[in-house]
């Protein structure tokens, strides 16, 4: 069976893939706009789903990015469930797993990324699980409750929200890192010990420098995590969080150039004039880095979106945005934004005993990065420098009694 289509036809349906979807309207696209995705929901929002989700404070029409009228009303139309297997760029055509094919004018990969799994023995008990897609949070939720024992695997973001929210459910949780501290990919030395003192206060056990060797179990259910030193870990479920694999081989064999990530420009164009890609799939360059970086975030999806809606639709460019997540953790808010390359120094402003304050990465006298503890006010006013690349006091900046709009207007 045969679909002829044309238009633009986006490959993926999550935050990016949905977003621009939506902006391709908002800008003015007339054309017809085939948005095609693997799950059998329409777009929704993934950051709740170690959240609020897990919690159960958030229902799925708080996660759809938009109602599901809004498809229709739009003239988007949705293929749901549905995996494309081949893009056939001389054709420009995308062929699915059903046997349709769909041409395309343009064509938008935002197929993002699948979560990494341990390549152990036992990883195919029951009770081993993941957290990326909303099937994944609801089973981890109905597993979740007083009594239960949760080991954690991996002490990233990912795996320190679903530990806070799991502690909220009543379960006992154990988080393994192999590395000497948690965070260590992704954050300093500083926010690593206050968000392990932070959990290890509301009952969360850390083991660090803990290598899962295997996943044991009986009659084909998870019991325990043995470690390579001998121990084991009981547990009743574990919950894999050790990164993520980007779904970049749809990309790969139709000979686009990949790079642990398929590779954009800053607008982000593929090297075929007719093919972008947007979201956690892309290796993008950063011009204020002066580098080519994989970002794994709402704010690059949502830019990304952006450049790519807006070119199809004949837009001018949009401003390069500073890159920037957030993690909610407890009654924690951490606001990150810019990256630490080449810094030179770190700077704390505030006292993390108070759980406020912000960690600047700085080259010479101007910030980098930040890091920012329930603190929005450094939080905004170092993103703005950050873009600006404007040279700061650092003895303003270290010191709270001056605002931070002073900091930025010295």
């Amino acid at each position: 069976m045969t679909e002829t289509g044309a238009g633009v036809v986006i490959v993926g349906a999550g935050h990016a893939g949905g977003t621009a979807a939506a902006l391709l309207r908002q800008y003015g696209y007339a054309g017809p706009i085939t948005l095609v995705g693997d799950e059998p929901i329409p777009p929704y929002q993934r950051p709740p789903l170690s959240k609020a989700w897990l919690k159960g404070e958030a229902d799925a029409d708080a996660l759809a990015l938009r109602p599901l009228g809004f498809y229709g009303q739009q003239s988007i139309e949705l293929i749901l469930g549905a995996c494309v297997t081949a893009v056939d760029r001389q054709a420009r055509r995308v062929r699915l797993a059903d046997g349709r094919s769909l041409a395309y004018e343009q064509l938008i990969l935002a197929t993002g990324s699948r979560a990494r799994p341990l390549p152990i023995p036992g990883a195919d008990l029951k009770g081993v699980l993941f957290l990326r897609s909303a099937a994944d949070a609801e089973q981890l939720k109905a597993a979740l409750g007083p009594g239960k024992r949760l080991a954690v695997i991996g002490g990233g973001y990912i795996g320190l929200e679903a530990a806070a929210s799991s502690r909220a459910l009543g379960a006992e949780v154990t988080l393994l890192e192999r590395e000497p501290r948690i965070l260590a990919r992704v954050g300093c030395e500083t926010l690593s010990r206050f968000f392990q003192a932070y959990h290890e206060a509301r009952g969360v056990r850390f083991e660090l420098g803990a290598a899962p060797a295997a996943f044991e179990g009986e009659a084909g259910r998870l019991t325990g995590v043995a470690l390579a030193d001998g121990r084991v870990i009981a547990c009743d479920e574990a919950l894999i969080g050790v990164g993520v694999i980007r779904n970049d081989e749809l990309a790969s064999n139709a000979g686009l150039a990949c790079d642990g990530g398929i590779v954009v420009d800053a607008g982000a164009r593929t090297a075929d004039p007719a093919i972008w890609a947007i979201g956690d799939v892309t290796h993008r360059p950063l011009p204020l880095y002066d580098r080519m970086v994989r970002l794994e975030s709402v704010a690059n999806a949502l830019e990304q979106a952006k450049q790519a809606a807006g070119a199809i639709a004949g837009r001018p460019p949009p401003p390069p945005e500073v890159t920037w997540n957030w993690s909610d953790q407890y009654d924690i808010k951490l606001q990150f934004a810019g990256l630490a390359f080449d810094a030179d120094e770190i700077l704390v402003r505030g006292d993390p005993a108070t759980a406020r304050f912000a960690v600047f990465h700085l080259k010479g006298e101007v910030i980098r990065a930040v890091e920012a503890v329930n603190a929005p006010a450094e939080f905004m006013a170092a993103r703005q420098l950050i873009g600006s690349q404007r040279r700061i006091d650092r003895a303003r900046l270290a010191d709270p009694a001056v605002s931070m709009k002073e900091v930025a207007a010295s």
